[in-house]
């Protein structure tokens, strides 16, 4: 880890269930489930000096499926990560945002958000969910970068077994949708996608810069599978003289239950940082309901 950014975050959490205890002491104000609007079919919102309208499934939000329906709106913690990492100076001077950078998000629901805001400063961004969102995700990147239009072509598997990886690329644009689940779908193909647009580069094919996770921790049983999905992608960085892949986490304190296993299991796999407040946007300080944590691999 760069020597300046762990200056900057200071010592890492050594105590899970301190860290826990402190959070969720603070003044959390009653925010519900942390939607911006579930009633809208259309949220407008305003990120980093751009206007965004992203069309909302309500359908789909209350609808029975089994396999989850949360990505289907837009949640509140969203638009403010989104902010604050597209002006994220301390990431920026340590070379993880530069335009030679490449993200991948996961669990990134339907809007689209984070990827159209930090998606032009960087070379690559990669937004993946599962199948059920991957349409209406392509349409908002699509229709909030102007003179652009989706692609369609996302598979889909019936069977449960790991399946390859399968990839969009919005057109003129270095935003890719990709479909994957954290249960059911293989990385082994990540690295080839990751180099496909400048396969003459011999560092293209060596992993990502970020990965980045926003409110996705609210369901105990998904816990292992993105965590372990975060490292693997991760271990994808096989060459030691590159600074190694860096994971953030952002997400809203709800269950102290659900959130202490998230970082127990996530601390045993990474060595683990809450970025403090003097390194965050307003919204994201301590008091707000939210936090933001970074991983390096251990």
């Amino acid at each position: 880890m760069d020597d300046q950014l762990q200056l900057l975050l200071g010592e890492p959490v050594a105590d899970v269930e301190e860290e826990a205890f402190i959070l969720f002491s603070q003044a959390i104000p009653s925010q519900s489930l942390g939607f911006l609007d579930s009633q809208a079919s259309v949220v407008n919102v305003t990120v980093a000096g751009r206007d965004l309208s992203i069309h909302q499934s309500r359908g789909l939000l209350t609808s029975d499926r089994s396999a989850g329906t949360t990505g289907a709106v837009v949640w509140k913690v969203t638009p403010f990560f989104a902010e604050w990492i597209a002006s994220s100076a301390f990431l920026a001077r340590a070379g993880y945002l530069t335009p030679d950078a490449t993200a991948i998000e996961l669990g990134a629901g339907v809007s689209g958000i984070v990827a159209l805001t930090l998606g032009p400063r960087i070379r690559k961004y990669i937004a993946t969910d599962q199948d059920y969102v991957i349409r209406l995700l392509k349409q908002n990147i699509a229709e909030n970068l102007p003179g652009t239009s989706s692609k369609t072509g996302t598979k889909k598997s019936k069977n449960k077994q790991k399946r390859p990886l399968a990839t969009s690329k919005t057109s003129t644009s270095n935003i890719e949708t990709l479909e994957l689940d954290w249960e059911l779908d293989s990385i082994a193909s990540l690295p080839s996608l990751l180099g496909q647009d400048r396969a003459d580069s011999a560092n293209d094919s060596d992993g990502v810069d970020l990965v980045i996770a926003c409110d996705c921790i609210y369901n105990d049983a998904l816990i292992e599978p993105l965590n372990t999905t975060c490292a693997q992608i991760c271990r994808l960085r096989s060459d030691e003289n590159r600074q190694p892949t860096l994971c953030l986490i952002a997400q809203q304190l709800r269950s102290p239950e659900v959130f202490e296993e998230w970082l127990k299991s996530f601390h045993r796999m990474f060595h683990v940082w809450r970025v403090p407040d003097e390194l965050l946007t307003e919204p994201l300080r301590e008091n707000s309901g939210f936090v933001v944590h970074v991983g390096v691999l251990r």
